[in-house]
């Protein structure tokens, strides 16, 4: 049986978002059908309205999420109804060549429900991401189900499902910043946040917030700045190092995805440092760095894909250090919204109005 639900389509490439009737079907083998109760607006759901992450229209948003699982199929892996989730786009296999060998969080082969949801009309929905949570309901694959203390509010839980979790994770598991470690994070929003908020939480000594907005700056020392350089005014590099003793911090982290900042990332390292891309760029980006450079600098260069998070180890810590009070999830929360107010949403975060509109349903 299918459910019809409400859910925001983007219909066409750069098209105005549209809440429709959308139709989930219930879920078959390994498949999940989840009531989602908060999603969060990410930057990505925005590439996708644009056509910057393909072409498959109409594209059902929203990925960011968190909610109950209403219904599950056989062969769920211990999932049930009632289950407090936060939704995942990183469902591991367990059979690729990464899986096997101990590194799940580089699965080449993560799964997503093998049904589809539709328009009322049979039109086929690409949801984002394999999720589509800007819907009262939506199905995925059971793997996308990540069980998660109920304790914890779902707009706060759903963060982790993307963009905060993508900060903590570029701190805390692919740039492994360490104690007394010095850090710079290039981008002080969702992303950013978190990995500022990672990097504190590690243990670093010295934590540079780098934006050209002064009101994120002001976010960043709530998740932990030590030290903020708006670079619309300073040179960003000059100034990491002058901060760090003239080296370079151990530690830079590009929560943008822009050839010019990644520069300005790898200039701002320590020798031997590592610089972490964690910002999504756009397919006709290109990088050019001198190689003797790149050879003569040592170090790492590293990007980070969803964090390097493992959802079934990282989101029930990370809410249980939410939950003690350690880890500040809702200073991301700068509005909760309705369904019909996402095009808004989009808009005011291409201002740089806020960290993250969070839909509630």
């Amino acid at each position: 049986m299918a459910h019809e639900v409400t859910g925001v389509i983007a219909a066409g490439k750069g098209a105005g978002t549209e809440v429709v009737a959308v139709l989930v079907p219930d879920p078959g083998p390994g498949e999940a059908l989840v009531r989602v109760q908060a999603c969060g607006v990410c930057h990505t759901d925005l590439h996708y309205r644009e056509g910057g992450i393909g072409d498959d229209f109409p594209y059902l948003l929203g990925h960011e999420a968190a909610g109950v699982v209403d219904a599950v199929g056989p062969g769920a892996g211990g999932l049930q109804a009632g289950d407090f989730v936060i939704l995942n786009w990183r469902a591991v296999c367990g059979q690729c060549r990464a899986c096997l060998r101990g590194r799940p969080w580089y699965c080449f082969a993560t799964r997503n429900a093998t049904q589809q949801m539709t328009l009322a009309d049979g039109t086929v929905l690409s949801p984002a991401l394999g999720i589509g949570a800007f819907a009262e309901q939506t199905l995925v694959a059971a793997g996308q189900c990540t069980k998660v203390d109920p304790r914890v509010r779902p707009e706060v839980a759903g963060l982790l499902g993307c963009g905060v979790m993508a900060g903590l994770g570029a701190a805390l598991n692919t740039g492994q910043v360490g104690r007394g470690d010095s850090v710079a994070v290039i981008g002080c929003g969702g992303v950013g946040g978190g990995a500022l908020l990672g990097a504190s939480l590690a243990g670093a000594r010295k934590i540079i917030a780098v934006d050209v907005d002064d009101r994120k700056l002001r976010w960043a020392r709530e998740f932990g700045a030590t030290d903020v350089i708006n670079s619309r005014e300073t040179d960003p590099v000059a100034a990491i190092r002058e901060l760090t003793g003239g080296n370079g911090a151990d530690v830079v982290i590009e929560a943008i995805g822009q050839p010019e900042t990644y520069r300005q990332a790898f200039y701002a390292r320590d020798l031997a440092g590592t610089v972490v891309l964690a910002g999504v760029p756009t397919p006709d980006m290109r990088l050019d760095l001198p190689l003797l450079d790149v050879f003569g600098r040592g170090g790492s260069l590293k990007s980070s894909w969803y964090g390097d998070c493992l959802p079934s180890r990282d989101f029930p810590v990370l809410v249980d250090l939410h939950l003690q009070g350690r880890l500040p999830l809702e200073k991301f929360v700068s509005e909760t919204i309705a369904l019909d107010q996402v095009e808004n949403a989009f808009a005011k975060m291409q201002r740089g109005e806020v960290l993250r509109s969070v839909v509630l349903l």
